[in-house]
């Protein structure tokens, strides 16, 4: 929402830019991919790097895809690609399964991520959070997640950031499918 106050101008300048440019390639033809790299870029840069940010897709049989991970090595993406939904299983799965916010400060500490820890921790990361994407009419299409390197929640400001970028991404993801 422009002009919350949860956003620091600086930080607002930076996902409004990043909404901007993604909206700039989806009507120049761009691959989704790459309009959607626009989206996670923002997220890691407004963790001042010390975040990764992934968008995973549905397709068309119901499992999770890779939208755009720009930063995700290609056998951590190998290792998850057509998760199918859990509200059991780590972070991402659970929210397309749930349709909601699921966070896990710890891989240590979630059983969720007992099968899957190993992977986002060999890269380095402590805990995540994924928020649904979804259209107008409520249905996930897909998640936006975020790998922390140290045990947290999201910041007020992520948490924003994040709910804006995954609209945008939405939107995207709609476009493509339709076009």
């Amino acid at each position: 929402m422009p002009g919350s106050a949860t956003l620091r101008p600086e930080e607002r300048k930076l996902v409004e830019g990043a909404r901007e440019r993604a909206v700039r390639l989806l009507r120049d033809g761009a691959p989704l991919r790459e309009v959607l790299a626009q989206l996670t870029t923002a997220v890691e840069t407004l963790g001042k790097n010390r975040t990764v940010a992934s968008i995973l897709l549905l397709d068309r049989d119901g499992l999770l895809r890779n939208g755009a991970s720009p930063n995700l090595p290609a056998d951590y993406l190998d290792a998850i690609d057509r998760l199918k939904p859990d509200p059991n299983l780590g972070t991402c799965a659970a929210a397309a399964a749930t349709g909601e916010v699921v966070e896990t400060p710890s891989f240590y500490a979630d059983q969720r991520w007992a099968e899957l820890r190993h992977l986002p921790m060999a890269l380095g990361f402590v805990g995540a959070w994924s928020r649904p994407i979804k259209d107008p009419q409520g249905q996930v299409l897909g998640t936006f997640g975020t790998y922390f390197r140290e045990e947290r929640l999201p910041t007020p400001a992520e948490r924003e950031a994040v709910e804006e970028l995954a609209a945008a991404a939405a939107v995207a993801i709609r476009a493509h499918a339709l076009g």
